[in-house]
């Protein structure tokens, strides 16, 4: 096991901190040693901090229950067991980027599931396979935060993963005007059928803050490095929807998009199954072999056939056709707490390792 680096799962006992842990298992860099909580769920093992509250559907690994958890906010201490963290810890925005940021100044680079940091102009947000390049900006954020090694990488929200992609392969055709509404999981607000009854039969038609993140956090993404910031992209505009739904896992998104570029279905069906990023060409262990598959049936894609499809690392894309007002629209899904937060930012430490960015720490004489 020496070989692999040592993590610590911040904010470990809730949903996100819980898929982590079930990511992690048997991952083959990548081995969580420290789980760190709030001070209520300090001194206990992770088994018993966690309870009846365990939500996945897969049980706790064995590797972690007798596990003590630690205060996260004794950073110190937690930072001095590891080589980096992942960060699910639920407190304030402020609150979570002050944390974050004392991580990273002990030499601890922080791969964030967080929106805290997404808008912090030197901080990288990424999906692997569209902007890898925007890892650079790390240079200009320890630079500021006056580390060597320590620095804050975030992954964007759960809600664009099922369009941002296929808009992203689309590139070529200039998308301009983008109407999306996403029909979204409970587990994305942490919950499951059991703590949120009234969900069952229920739709709710709004998700405090969603629809900004839905319609700005693609803009960051597809944007460029200037002067040590990235600047986000102007186009395409993007209008956005959030509504809740009584599904367990799975954000599904009705989009219509206009194009500056005419382009045929078969070009755009080709342009989806045919993209692929550096995470496919490295290899890396989380990645999809195939990022985003096309489904031809009329009725697909759906949660409870496509959901887990590439083990919920892959976006499954279906019912592309014309449309009388736009150009194109098309239905996509999306894993939300696999691809939409834990997986997707397992898959960015794997590429931050691949560059170099986390490395085991020094040994300290």
């Amino acid at each position: 096991m020496d070989s692999k680096l040592k993590v610590g799962i911040l904010g470990g006992t809730g949903m996100v901190g819980q898929r982590f842990i079930s990511l992690l298992e048997n991952h083959p860099w990548f081995e969580v040693t420290t789980i760190a909580a709030s001070p209520r769920s300090a001194g206990k093992t992770y088994e018993e901090a966690v309870g009846d509250r365990w939500k996945m559907t897969t049980p706790m690994p064995e590797a972690v229950k007798k596990l003590v958890v630690m205060n996260v906010n004794e950073v110190e201490n937690v930072a001095s067991k590891v080589d980096f963290v992942f960060s699910a810890v639920d407190m304030t925005k402020e609150e979570i980027k002050k944390i974050e940021e004392e991580y990273a100044k002990t030499e601890t680079p922080v791969v964030s599931n967080n929106s805290a940091h997404r808008w912090t102009p030197d901080v990288p947000m990424v999906v692997p396979e569209i902007n890898p390049e925007h890892m650079k900006v790390i240079e200009f954020q320890k630079k500021r935060l006056g580390t060597e090694r320590g620095f804050v990488a975030v992954k964007p929200n759960c809600s664009i993963q099922s369009y941002a992609p296929v808009l992203t392969a689309w590139k070529e055709f200039e998308p301009y005007e983008v109407v999306a509404t996403t029909y979204q999981a409970i587990s994305g607000a942490g919950k499951t059928f059991k703590d949120w009854p009234e969900m069952e039969g229920n739709i709710i038609p709004y998700i405090g803050g969603e629809e900004e993140k839905s319609e700005k956090e693609p803009l960051r993404i597809w944007g460029e490095i200037q002067d040590g910031v990235i600047v986000p992209a102007q186009s395409p505009v993007i209008t956005c929807q959030c509504i809740r739904v009584p599904v367990l896992n799975g954000h599904t998104a009705a989009v219509f998009v206009k194009f500056r570029k005419k382009a045929e279905k078969e070009q755009l069906i080709g342009k989806l199954v045919n993209f692929k990023g550096v995470p496919q060409e490295l290899q890396l262990p989380s990645a999809p072999k195939q990022f985003i598959r096309y489904l031809e049936e009329d009725n697909r894609p759906q949660v409870t056939m496509d959901v887990d499809y590439e083990n919920g690392m892959g976006i499954s894309v279906g019912r592309l056709r014309e449309d009388t007002v736009y150009d194109w629209k098309f239905v996509g899904l999306s894993h939300n707490t696999v691809r939409g937060a834990a997986g997707g930012a397992v898959l960015c430490a794997e590429l931050l390792k691949a560059q170099g960015y986390i490395a085991k720490k020094p040994e300290t004489p």
